[in-house]
């Protein structure tokens, strides 16, 4: 088996060498798994395997122009465009099958949601709006998409897509028209955009009810944790320090006073910080590194701008506050329901949203994730579920095959993080041992 090997230092604190593999054979696996059964007719699934063997071979920019001659000269062109932008094959089918076949041959340990910025020079690409982008520092022009990656410790692989549309193209009928935009397609915010692209995966495919972990993608964190609980879906949520938050341990200060923002909470228990080691994403095998956390019991704020009297009847969960320097202000705040789950269990789990980002540093753009040049929203979405069949291709690249769907058993039972802790347990230094029990 013929193996190109590239090798990078993804983005984030901790990552080291991802090796990145491009086995030949996987794509002939990948076809037959995830498209095959999709696409009934020959010259389909033939312009599909040109697709995508054409997004790993060509280099740089992934045009369609650019794979047409890297497999079948330009009288390729006109079939692979007609293929991805115009054609009515089913995406959602191929992920899902996509995110099955990742389920056996790499079992996840949680759903990661990856904010994706694209952007682009121009007004006609569905989804193009002028926004502020966070790592830029300024407002620029682009689309915004959030992609759901499976993610282990030492892979991951993106198996579905959403696209956020601003209400200026869901409601204008020309550009929806022109772009093709379902009817189904409504108007959503950031923080709803980012939530649906995972629940619509977790409550509509067979797949393991495993946790997400994603990024507040708005200030409203009570509604996102209210969209998770009521699919029944745990959610580790990265939030801001400035998040306003009401303190349920009796015990702990600031009990009491209302809500109060999470820097303030972890500095009042910063005494209570414990060393928790995990395993570096995308580092050497067995390379471990730690960090100091507390974990602060407190009541998940109501959804919208309410006031803390609304939180009142709110369920309790924790505030997790983690420091690289111990000297320093905390690199990350995290909120979640799995109260029952030791502390560093969840900062393992935390740690696979690095793992996802660094491995889309790598391989998001060796693939073409954001090089779809047309204009609708259905073309859109062929591309990038091609694309996702590429990065696989890499990323699955030497594993064991895939036993099958009938090999798979269905979707498996749902992962457990260690045993259970009660909140109603005993509260300051006592408790706080017992939250960082061992995982066993």
């Amino acid at each position: 088996m013929s193996r190109a090997v590239m090798s990078g230092r993804a983005a984030g604190p901790g990552l080291g060498r991802l090796e990145v593999v491009e086995p030949t054979d996987t794509v002939t696996e990948l076809m037959a798994a995830l498209i095959s059964p999709v696409l009934r007719r020959r010259d389909q699934r033939r312009r599909a395997e040109q697709y995508v063997r054409g997004l790993l071979s060509v280099d740089g920019r992934k045009s369609v122009r650019r794979i047409a001659s890297s497999v079948g000269g330009g009288a390729a062109e006109q079939g692979l465009h007609h293929f991805v932008a115009h054609s009515t094959w089913e995406w959602n089918a191929t992920r899902e099958r996509l995110a099955r076949h990742v389920q056996g041959v790499m079992p996840p340990q949680a759903w990661v949601v990856q904010p994706v910025s694209i952007p682009k020079v121009g007004v006609h690409s569905v989804g193009v709006h002028r926004r502020f982008v966070p790592h830029l520092g300024q407002a620029d022009s682009g689309q915004q998409a959030f992609g759901v990656w499976f993610a282990a410790e030492d892979m991951s692989v993106p198996v579905s897509w959403r696209l956020h549309l601003p209400g200026d193209w869901v409601h204008d009928e020309e550009h929806r028209r022109r772009a093709d935009i379902p009817d189904s397609v409504v108007e959503e915010t950031l923080e709803e955009c980012a939530s649906a692209s995972v629940l619509g995966a977790v409550l509509g495919w067979r797949v393991p009810r495993v946790p997400v972990v994603m990024s507040a993608a708005g200030p409203d964190a009570g509604g996102t944790m209210q969209r998770h609980r009521a699919a029944g879906q745990p959610l580790l949520l990265r939030i801001s320090g400035t998040t306003g938050l009401t303190v349920a341990d009796p015990s702990m200060p600031g009990h009491g006073a209302g809500r109060v923002s999470a820097h303030r909470i972890a500095a009042s228990v910063r005494a209570l910080r414990r060393p928790v080691g995990w395993p570096v994403p995308g580092g050497a095998p067995g390379e471990t590194g730690r960090s100091l956390v507390v974990a602060a019991r407190v009541v998940l704020p109501a959804p919208g701008p309410r006031a803390s009297r609304a939180d009142a009847g709110q369920p309790t969960g924790l505030l997790l506050a983690e420091w690289h320097d111990p000297d320093g202000p905390p690199a990350g705040f995290w909120l979640t329901e799995m109260a029952d789950t030791p502390v560093p269990a969840l900062v393992r789990l935390a740690r696979l949203a690095e793992r996802v980002a660094g491995d889309f540093a790598t391989l998001g753009d060796r693939v073409g994730l954001r090089d779809f040049e047309g204009r609708s929203f259905t073309g859109w979405h062929r591309h990038v579920t091609l694309a996702s069949i590429a990065y696989a291709a890499i990323a699955l690249g030497g594993r064991d095959p895939w036993p099958g769907p009938e090999g798979l058993g269905g979707p498996g039972p749902s992962v457990g993080f260690g045993a259970p802790v009660g909140l109603s347990e005993p509260t300051g230094p006592g408790r706080v041992e017992a939250l960082f029990a061992p995982t066993g």
